[in-house]
């Protein structure tokens, strides 16, 4: 089922090979932003730091939480600013401030506070290198094949993932710590800023003729927050996405130790958890391809089933290991298709022009979710020995996410209606 508005019909195609340029910028800005950068690497950093400075475990894995809480504060704030002053000014502003933040672990003197401290500041200043920014730009370029760019343009993250352990630990044999935290903070300076001077632009009106597309107009067509609050779709969406975050987050980081209850050997469990990143790039590419040929929610249920089925594949008494590669993926494959869908749903039901403090609100949303994942998989565990009801609970809530996104209804024809109209 595709649903097609009447300005996507009649409009030119805006999809130019300037277009697709911007999506390879932004694939490099997600790369080398906040959200992959640290959460990659503070595992290979964590040994280091703990035989330096006897820091335990625990506590430096304390700095992701730090980072998810501080991004839920300041991701509506940096969504207005993005809408106010463009998301390619914010991009190269806070690639730079992240960069030289996380350059600045490499002085810590064996102060855990201060450690935390840097992560505070480093979240803050770097929140501008999150998805609401590229997102928006993307969406702007893009019609027909819309879903396809978000989904390539979020590929960085699989990459960042792919390819940063790696170099995390050559740095770190072969330099040190505190030079691997200097070099890895240069990326987002010397990758992430020209790749952003040199091919990100956000979509003008053509300013030699002074005329105005329908694609153009329909760019411009947007809610405001406070009119997306007030309509149902926006309630919709914060209740589906509260769940699916929950569901598609909280295996990820148990997932070792959920095959350990299955008295996998650690060789394997790498072997099969090693899927999972390929797994989320696959999720990225194939779920935009798919959104843009069926009508987004009803799309979304039938991917979020994927997930859903290998949630309830790991909640046996036993697992083989054909079913546990099968689990991995299709989490996987979910977790990739995750924030595409969120960005596409938002541009296509409440526009582009606030689109940043909009996607800033969801933002939260989705981290309130994947923070208390975690955690809540972590208690059932240490209460029944076994993850099987917090997993048959992650399946429900994908299938109940999927199926309160058919509310949404159809999208509304953004030629027709006024800025401001639900």
């Amino acid at each position: 089922m595709k649903n097609t508005t009447a300005w996507e019909a009649g409009s030119d195609s805006i999809e130019t090979r300037q277009g697709w340029l911007v999506v390879i910028a932004a694939m490099i800005g997600v790369a080398v932003g906040l959200s992959p950068l640290p959460f990659y690497t503070i595992g290979m950093f964590a040994p280091e730091l703990s035989k330096a400075f006897g820091w335990s475990f625990a506590s430096m894995m304390g700095s992701i939480a730090v980072q998810s809480g501080v991004v839920m504060l300041v991701s509506p704030i940096v969504g207005v600013m993005i809408d106010r002053y463009g998301a390619r000014q914010i991009a190269i502003v806070s690639l730079l401030l992240f960069g030289l933040c996380f350059m600045s672990l490499s002085l810590n003197n064996g102060s855990l506070i201060v450690f935390y401290a840097q992560w505070v500041v480093m979240s803050v200043l770097g929140a501008g290198t999150l998805s609401a920014t590229w997102t928006r730009v993307v969406n702007g370029w893009f019609d027909r094949n819309r879903g396809l760019a978000l989904g390539v343009a979020s590929t960085g993250t699989g990459l960042t993932g792919f390819l940063i352990k790696p170099f995390t630990a050559w740095l770190i044999l072969s330099f040190g710590w505190r030079t691997a935290f200097a070099v890895i903070g240069l990326l987002p300076i010397v990758i992430g800023v020209p790749a952003v001077l040199w091919l990100f632009r956000e979509r003008q009106t053509d300013v030699n003729t002074g005329a105005e597309s329908s694609a153009e107009r329909a760019t411009e067509y947007g809610v405001t927050l406070a009119e997306a609050l007030r309509g149902r779709r926006f309630w919709i969406l914060v209740a589906a996405f509260l769940m699916i975050a929950f569901a598609l987050t909280a295996p990820t980081p148990n997932m070792e130790n959920i095959l350990k209850t299955f008295h996998f050997e650690l060789p394997a469990i790498g072997r099969i958890t090693a899927s999972f990143g390929l797994a989320v790039i696959a999720g990225r590419i194939i779920g935009g391809w798919l959104l843009d040929r069926i009508w987004a929610p009803l799309c979304a249920l039938g991917v979020l089933l994927i997930p859903a089925i290998g949630s309830w594949l790991l909640t046996g008494s036993t697992v083989s290991t054909t079913h546990a590669y099968l689990a991995v993926l299709a989490i996987g494959f979910g977790a990739g298709f995750e924030f595409d869908l969120l960005a596409y749903l938002i541009n296509r039901y409440f526009g582009q022009r606030h689109y940043g403090a909009i996607y800033g609100c969801f933002y939260t949303v989705i981290a309130l979710g994947g923070g208390l994942g975690p955690v809540l998989y972590g208690l059932s565990f240490d209460r029944t020995g076994s993850y099987h009801l917090a997993l048959l609970g992650g399946a429900g809530c994908l299938i109940a996410g999927g199926l309160l996104l058919l509310l949404l209804g159809p999208y509304p024809s953004q030629s027709t209606r006024p800025a401001g109209s639900v």
